[in-house]
């Protein structure tokens, strides 16, 4: 009879610094890992005990101190299955990125992350040293290497493990989701398998971390490169793997394999996996947003309600002057649809009074941006002022396009505790918007096809401060996630003037953007954590 382990893939939401919530969540899987599913090893994601990333938690005497105590509690706690689950590993004044494998109170095996990535949203070398030997233990007869999540993307470590004896691979992983990163992914483990000859286990976390958000994916390749399982995206599970000894190596049975999503179903559903975690991770009892009658603040209802429920989202319309018949019926509309609270809040009095005490000041000075900035940030006292009381946290609306070239203003529209949509651009909330209302429409029709404007003076249209959306988004992305020059961007089809001109607003904006909320992460380079660029800067374009 040949030789099998049956594995347990713990596709799991867990929490940055809550190591106690985190073990306990650890043990309970074990647990139902070995009695449900009958399992011989249940796996966890990378750094599962303090969550990832946890940034300079790591470097909290505190911090260490628990996952001390708790590596002790799972070793003595879990029986009956062996498991696997990454921690920092604390030695002397030197941390790894870590992983072990405990059995019956007795240590398997423990590995130390060879490669540390210092890129994109990744600083890991500010943290860990690097480890440089191989793990392999032996379960029912079948050797099993260890790895994780980087340490896949090069073929040292995988052939390292491999002449140790490894006959099958189990990276744990903290990998963020970006746009077509499952695929991505499959094309890094299938180029480890081929290398080695060997099949592959891939667990990866769900969940969303501030401005990352993790969507599992987990998934089992053979040493023929073809898939065997894959769970499904931004959901946590608890999913079994068989691994049966053979006379060619190591096979895993063919299992369920969920589909990949096509992109705006991907990136839909990590928008509305991040928000809802932001919003309960960090304890708020619902959110409130200004909801304006155009796309993006109608994208930014549903995702709310999608992620947290009716009844834990409200929303206020603020009209003005400017403010269109369509944009108030149709927003009263979506609301209705959608069921949430929906008030109506004139800024008139408001503005009235903040203009009438400035005449004075603004004496023989003509109307101009400052009144229109002045609209939004009444309406930003109005919804800050609902969050302080109420306690719910502002969801701000725009865009990555809006960010870009500052089409937004500090302290208005702006102002907010978390940002949806802050890494989509307005091209991606239309492709979004039509997205969801395949699903049941909400976002009533002329939301989307009517022409974007802010509203904020007579006849005013987005089209007037910038060029349109399919010419700005395009530049947008060459620049900002291709680093292109604007020569090899006017290469591409675009006006030169018109690229020097989106470029110095890019640059001019940067101090806005550092005031702006966090948002999620769905490119491969978002303003946050990964745009780096200097608010003080001489450098110019053309070149």
């Amino acid at each position: 009879m040949n030789d099998t382990v049956i594995v347990a893939l713990a596709q799991l939401d867990l929490v940055v610094g809550d190591v106690p919530g985190n073990t306990a969540r650890i043990i309970e899987y074990s647990e139902r890992a070995r009695d449900e599913l009958g399992a011989d090893l249940v796996v966890f994601p990378e750094l599962s005990l303090c969550g990832y990333p946890p940034e300079d938690l790591l470097s909290h005497s505190g911090l260490r101190r628990r996952v001390n105590e708790a590596l002790e509690i799972i070793r003595t706690r879990v029986r009956g299955i062996a498991v696997l689950f990454g921690f920092p590993e604390y030695v002397g004044d030197d941390i790894y990125n870590a992983c072990a494998v405990y059995s019956d109170g007795k240590e398997l095996a423990r590995y130390r992350k060879h490669l540390l990535p210092n890129y994109s949203v990744f600083d890991e070398v500010r943290y860990f040293q690097a480890g440089k030997d191989a793990a392999v233990f032996s379960l029912n007869g079948i050797r099993i290497g260890l790895s994780i999540c980087e340490d896949m993307w090069r073929s040292g470590p995988a052939a390292a493990a491999r002449a140790a004896g490894a006959e099958v691979l189990i990276a744990i992983n903290g990998s963020p989701y970006e746009l077509r990163s499952q695929t991505r992914r499959e094309e890094v483990v299938r180029a480890r398998v081929t290398e080695t000859g060997i099949a592959a286990i891939y667990l990866n976390m769900v969940g969303g971390q501030d401005e990352l958000v993790f969507d599992g994916g987990s998934f089992v390749m053979d040493a023929d490169g073809d898939i065997c399982f894959r769970a499904r995206p931004f959901e946590e599970g608890l999913h079994r793997v068989e691994l049966t000894a053979a006379p060619s190596g190591v096979v895993p049975a063919k299992s369920s394999v969920a589909p990949i999503s096509d992109v705006e179903e991907s990136v839909y559903n990590a928008l509305v996996c991040g928000t809802r975690d932001y919003v309960v991770k960090n304890g708020f009892p619902g959110v409130i947003l200004g909801l304006s009658g155009g796309v993006d603040s109608a994208l930014t209802l549903t995702i709310a309600c999608d992620a947290l429920g009716a009844q834990r989202v409200r929303a206020v319309m603020m009209p003005f002057r400017y403010t269109s018949t369509m944009s108030q019926e149709d927003a009263a509309a979506q609301s209705g649809l959608m069921g949430i609270r929906y008030d109506v809040l004139p800024i008139a009095p408001i503005y009235d009074a903040i203009v009438g005490q400035l005449t004075g000041v603004f004496a023989g000075l003509d109307d101009d941006v400052t009144e229109e900035n002045i609209q939004a940030r009444c309406r930003g006292v109005l919804l800050m002022a609902i969050s302080n009381k109420t306690g719910w946290m502002l969801l701000t609306t725009g865009n990555k396009s809006e960010m870009a070239v500052g089409y937004a203003t500090l302290y208005g529209d702006m102002a907010g505790g978390f940002a949806p949509l802050k890494d989509c651009a307005k091209t991606m909330v239309y492709r979004l918007a039509n997205y969801r209302n395949t699903l049941g429409q909400v976002i009533p029709e002329r939301v989307v096809t009517r022409e974007p404007s802010a509203e904020l003076r007579a006849d005013q249209k987005d089209s007037d401060s910038l060029p349109p959306y399919d010419i700005l988004d395009p530049i947008l992305e060459a620049f900002i996630e291709e680093d292109l020059s604007v020569a090899e961007i006017v290469a591409r089809g675009f006006d030169r003037e018109i690229v020097i001109r989106i470029l110095e607003l890019v640059k001019r904006n940067e101090y806005k953007r550092r005031q702006a909320p966090p948002g999620i992460r769905i490119s491969t380079r978002a303003f946050g954590r990964d745009w780096r660029y200097p608010i003080t800067s001489k450098y110019t374009f053309p070149e």
